[in-house]
């Protein structure tokens, strides 16, 4: 049986080149980047070089670059960094309801310590409405954390236009670029963002690395990772170099191929054009137009999306009902809630994701496969 994988969303095959270049220095490379030896100065140049491209990927300076564990770490450090600096001047943070659990967990953590948390309703395509932002803006008012780009649907929030109006109000910004790195293209030389978390693992990289990005003259931040000196002081613990230097390989794989996401893109339109053409009451939810050129989150009327995706698995195709760090919870998609979508909606939802490495081939099967386990499902219900 064919294997086919459409939750790259969830995460992504490590890249070959990748894994041969953190081969050597799992085997060979040992020391301590803090060391000053030998074997210490030769990991910590390495060490630098992934920093270099990791920056390059975003257009950032590679001092700005902060390693984490991946992007919930990077979430975290943000929300709580600005959040319980004790020179921070406002308790007042502004988010959404469709935001990563990465987000949202923390900011309910710091509702108990007291921080006031606003939570942005969004429209039926699942975007905030600007408008409705700045009238939630107060003199308290510390920090706007707005997603790029969502997990589940792909839909894109116009981080430009909020974060500048957060650098006119003098407030940090701070957007999850999780989703959206690697993805489309994407420069901080054109928007005014003072934070941003990235994770190797969503394009093709290691699990377990990710990074903070932390704009030039930003303030010293409360650290959630105390201990010794790493990372300019800011974030304690001894370096994954393997993982970063995998992290950093992946980035420079991922610069290379961004002109490749508009064959992404036609893959995916081509995809659900043949599905609505094949599976009636088929309907997307989310925005195709502004939306991640990879994802595509679709409601299959009559069908529930538990027993579609079980189906579709035992027959080879990997898809997702939401968002990876929530599945298995038994509860609705809080993104898909915050939209205003029906129960029945929600509960038929499938979300596919491709990678770079998706065929028309593979699409084709998994369409012949997704016309089959639908109608048997509408069958077993009738």
């Amino acid at each position: 049986m064919e294997k086919i994988y459409l939750d790259h969303n969830a995460t992504t095959p490590l890249a070959p080149e990748v894994l041969e270049t953190m081969i050597p220095v799992l085997r060979d490379s040992y020391g301590n980047p803090s060391s000053v030896h030998s074997f210490g100065r030769s990991i910590r140049v390495q060490l630098d070089e992934a920093r270099e491209k990791v920056a390059s990927l975003i257009g950032a300076r590679s001092t700005e670059i902060i390693f984490t564990s991946g992007g919930t770490e990077a979430n975290n450090f943000a929300l709580l960094g600005v959040a319980l600096n004790d020179k921070t001047k406002g308790k007042h943070i502004i988010t959404s309801k469709v935001e990563h659990p990465s987000i949202l967990n923390p900011c309910r953590q710091l509702e108990n310590l007291g921080i006031k948390i606003d939570y942005l309703d969004v429209d039926r395509f699942g975007r905030i409405d600007i408008k409705n932002l700045e009238s939630h803006l107060t003199e308290s008012t510390v920090l706007i954390s707005l997603q790029h780009a969502n997990s589940e649907t792909g839909v894109l929030q116009d981080i430009k236009m909020v974060s500048e109006m957060a650098r006119e109000k003098g407030i940090f910004f701070h957007t999850d670029a999780v989703q959206s790195v690697a993805k489309i293209p994407f420069s901080l030389e054109n928007y005014t963002v003072d934070m941003l978390s990235i994770s190797a693992h969503k394009f093709n990289g290691p699990k377990g690395v990710g990074a903070l990005y932390l704009k030039k003259g930003m303030p010293t931040l409360f650290s959630p990772v105390c201990g010794g000196g790493q990372e300019k002081k800011r974030r304690g613990g001894t370096e994954n170099v393997a993982g970063i230097i995998g992290f950093g390989k992946a980035c420079e794989l991922a610069e290379k191929r961004m002109s490749e996401n508009s064959e992404v893109q036609e893959l995916k339109d081509y995809f659900y054009k043949k599905v609505c053409e094949l599976i009636p009451g088929t309907e997307l939810l989310g925005d195709q137009q502004n939306s991640l050129p990879n994802t595509l989150n679709l409601a299959f009327e009559g069908v529930d999306g538990d027993t579609l995706l079980i189906g579709l698995d035992m027959e080879g195709v990997a898809v997702s009902t939401g968002s990876a760090c929530s599945s298995g919870t038994g509860l609705p998609s809080h993104v898909l809630m915050a939209m205003g979508l029906p129960d029945e909606k929600i509960n038929s939802s499938i979300r596919f994701s491709l990678g770079c490495n998706t065929s028309k081939s593979e699409l084709d099967t998994v369409i012949g496969t997704l016309v089959r386990t639908v109608n048997l499902n509408k069958a077993a219900v009738s």
